[in-house]
């Protein structure tokens, strides 16, 4: 079974959380999920113009970014998990990322915002059970 990578936008967080351990439990040997541990729920739902003013958002910035372009460079598959089709700014470079690195990309949702990523997307998958069913 191969690994897998979940992209998404913090405001998705309680979701990426649930749909990652759901992931773990039907057997995915390895679900990178995106480090949203240490953001209250009010800050990860903020649009990124909005938390980009606070001083400690920016200075763990940098850190976070690169972590996650580590764990897409591990994983065999990039899940993008863009619930109503958004994809975020970093969401967007991770994407971009995973295209870059031949990764076989997955989405959530089809993108009607940008045709741009739409096109990186390999298939569009709604459940954790389907996705786990193309990692085999």
């Amino acid at each position: 079974m191969k690994s897998v990578v979940i992209c998404s936008s913090q405001r998705f967080k309680k979701e990426v959380d649930d749909f990652a351990k759901k992931l773990e439990k039907l057997g995915v040997p390895l679900v990178l999920a995106p480090d949203f541990r240490y953001r209250p729920a009010k800050v990860a739902a903020a649009p990124e113009s909005v938390r980009l003013k606070s001083a400690s958002y920016r200075k763990g910035l940098e850190g976070l970014v690169r972590a996650h372009l580590h764990r897409i460079q591990k994983a065999d598959v990039c899940f993008i998990y863009n619930k109503k089709g958004y994809v975020g700014y970093n969401t967007t470079l991770e994407l971009g990322a995973a295209a870059i690195l031949g990764k076989l990309i997955f989405a959530l949702e089809e993108d009607t915002h940008e045709p741009c990523r739409h096109i990186l997307f390999d298939k569009i998958i709604k459940t954790p059970e389907d996705l786990a069913r193309y990692l085999v």
